[in-house]
């Protein structure tokens, strides 16, 4: 990690995970064209961790590619329920330490199981630092394999 800037809860697990990986601080971004442009990766290549509520204090991360949106069937059909939602700004913070837009599986408050989809493999991926501004690069399969990620195809184009 080459970084100076004061860390994060998600760059101090990073850190400490042994992952290969590079932090990338930057501004303020209006748009996932933007993002992935300080980023220096493809939009599709950026990774958004969704929260989903599964049931009553039972959430998960979903792992999304950036150019695309969690596929409701497809999620459901691979957990075997009926019905998921997203909780709502307060909850999403309460149950990852996040907030919205600054969510990620490193250094979240519990350590919720992690879906991923199949998209997010076999290269570079730039995952959110726990912070506005800030990311990591990794490579996708090492992110999969050190989250104990299920991976499946659970998203459609956005």
């Amino acid at each position: 990690m080459t970084d100076a800037a004061p860390s994060t809860p998600a760059t101090e697990a990073l850190a400490a995970s042994g992952l290969e990986h590079q932090v990338t601080r930057h501004g303020m971004v209006r748009s996932l064209a933007e993002a992935a442009a300080a980023r220096g990766v493809a939009p599709a290549d950026i990774i958004k961790t969704m929260v989903v509520r599964r049931g009553e204090g039972d959430f998960l991360f979903v792992l999304v590619p950036g150019d695309r949106t969690i596929s409701w069937p497809k999620l459901r059909a691979l957990l075997g329920v009926n019905r998921l939602s997203m909780p709502d700004a307060t909850t999403a913070k309460e149950v990852t330490g996040y907030e919205r837009g600054t969510i990620t599986p490193f250094g979240a408050s519990h350590p919720w199981p992690v879906i991923a989809d199949e998209r997010i493999r076999a290269h570079a991926v730039s995952i959110g630092g726990g912070a506005h501004g800030v990311a990591a690069t990794v490579d996708g399969d090492a992110l999969t394999e050190h989250l104990h990620a299920q991976v499946a195809d659970v998203t459609d184009p956005a």
